[in-house]
């Protein structure tokens, strides 16, 4: 049984590596793409992702030093516990030869028990590691 468990660890990991590799080759396009998912879905784990660090510049909060992850998904979480999404589009993605990135979405949502709709931009900031890009600034204007 040991030897059929180690069989089927070889042959997959091959695979494994692989997608990996392929992940990690993701243009800043799709990363964008997937970060207004993850805001669009309210998953603040998803929008910070591996960032070890994240600056975050939201209304109702005072500007940040960079947070560490725990503490960036909790203020997130906050800053959403009222808001309910009517759409979120990904308006521009750019990038700089400086090994950063920034995409810009803007953002139609309601507060709940309110009938007003209210309209941001979200700025987000990446800065490329290796082959692959990390979320490394959110910022929103009215």
């Amino acid at each position: 049984m040991r030897r059929w468990l180690i069989g089927v660890a070889l042959l997959a990991s091959p695979a494994l590596v692989g997608t990996v590799h392929l992940a990690a080759q993701t243009s800043l396009a799709e990363v964008a793409e997937r970060t207004r998912g993850a805001w669009l879905a309210h998953d603040p784990q998803a929008l910070v992702g591996q960032s070890a660090s994240i600056m975050l510049q939201l209304p109702g909060a005072n500007p940040s030093s960079p947070l560490d992850r725990a503490q960036a998904v909790e203020l997130l979480r906050r800053h959403w516990r009222t808001a309910v999404e009517h759409t979120l589009t990904l308006r521009r993605v750019g990038e700089f030869k400086s090994g950063r990135g920034y995409a810009e979405l803007v953002r139609c949502y309601v507060v709940s028990g309110t009938s007003d709709e209210r309209q941001e931009t979200i700025f987000l900031w990446f800065q490329r590691a290796g082959a692959s890009w990390r979320l490394a600034e959110v910022r929103s204007a009215p």
